[in-house]
């Protein structure tokens, strides 16, 4: 905890300080946790200021069949401290797969989100946050069956102002791992994956970025990256705007370039990957 304020004044002073969504509509301090796609900058939000936030991820296209699948999810940021928060939020899934398409949607599970702040960029070199975020589902991602699954997503959200208020640079590593078990069987899926992203966000007019983010991932079987299944390099272009002084939202749409499956040809892994991810983010400050 030592890097939450200190002293019972502290944390009214510093709140005044950081940034907020209306922030972004002007130059000056930013709040960079969405000006990216994928990628997320280390921001946590102001304490006493709740934001209801909207993400929905598109997958598009698999090595055998019809493959569409989108994932959302809701979730009420809560930051308790200027250096950490909590947010709490559930999901929901829909799918089109297989041939002949077979399609299925609904509430898919929750999760909790929780945020530390280890590096301030506006007082270090750059920022720095720990992303911790274990979630329950009812649905397997890869063949939209019912499935139980639980999962953890660590990682580590860096990022540096390049040019002060104009280009924001960002580094994520993240780890995760889950078991999956299908309904009706006894066998569980372990699995478990890494991912290195980097991304630019460039303020062209006040409040509307556009940038570009590569992100490099190697999925794994078992659940302490026991053996490589399949890795893939994505690129896509990336769009953050202020709605209004309290809304927002960012969109990216990310194309895999390169990727290779275990014990499979071709030139990317369309078995544990998608051709095409989508994301669209929609927040509301209040």
């Amino acid at each position: 905890m030592a890097c939450f304020a200190t002293g019972e004044g502290a944390a009214p002073a510093r709140a005044q300080s950081l940034p907020t969504a209306a922030e972004n509509l002007t130059p000056g301090d930013l709040d960079s946790e969405h000006l990216f796609g994928f990628a997320e900058g280390s921001d946590l939000g102001v304490p006493g200021e709740v934001e209801l936030e909207w993400e929905t991820s598109g997958r598009l296209g698999k090595r055998l069949g019809r493959f569409l699948a989108v994932d959302s999810g809701l979730a009420l940021k809560m930051p308790l401290t200027g250096d950490f928060r909590l947010a709490p939020g559930v999901t929901f899934n829909a799918s089109d797969i297989g041939e002949p398409a077979r399609t299925t949607g609904g509430f898919n599970g929750g999760f909790l989100e929780t945020r530390l702040r280890l590096l301030d960029r506006r007082a270090a070199p750059f920022g720095l946050t720990l992303s911790i975020v274990p979630a329950y589902g009812t649905v397997d991602g890869g063949t939209g069956m019912p499935a139980r699954s639980f999962g953890t997503d660590v990682a580590l959200l860096a990022d540096r102002e390049l040019i002060p208020g104009t280009l924001v640079a960002a580094v994520n590593l993240g780890f995760a791992f889950s078991t999956t078990q299908a309904a009706g069987l006894d066998e569980r899926i372990l699995g478990s994956g890494l991912e290195a992203a980097a991304a630019l966000a460039y303020q062209v007019r006040p409040g509307l970025f556009v940038g570009a983010e590569a992100r490099y991932a190697r999925t794994y079987e078992g659940l302490a990256l026991d053996r490589l299944a399949g890795q893939a390099v994505y690129l896509g272009p990336t769009l953050y705007t202020t709605l209004s002084p309290q809304a927002w939202a960012s969109f990216t749409w990310s194309f895999q370039v390169a990727g290779r499956a275990s014990g499979e040809p071709g030139p990317l892994d369309l078995s544990s990957f998608d051709r095409h991810q989508m994301r669209l983010r929609v927040g509301y400050n209040f």
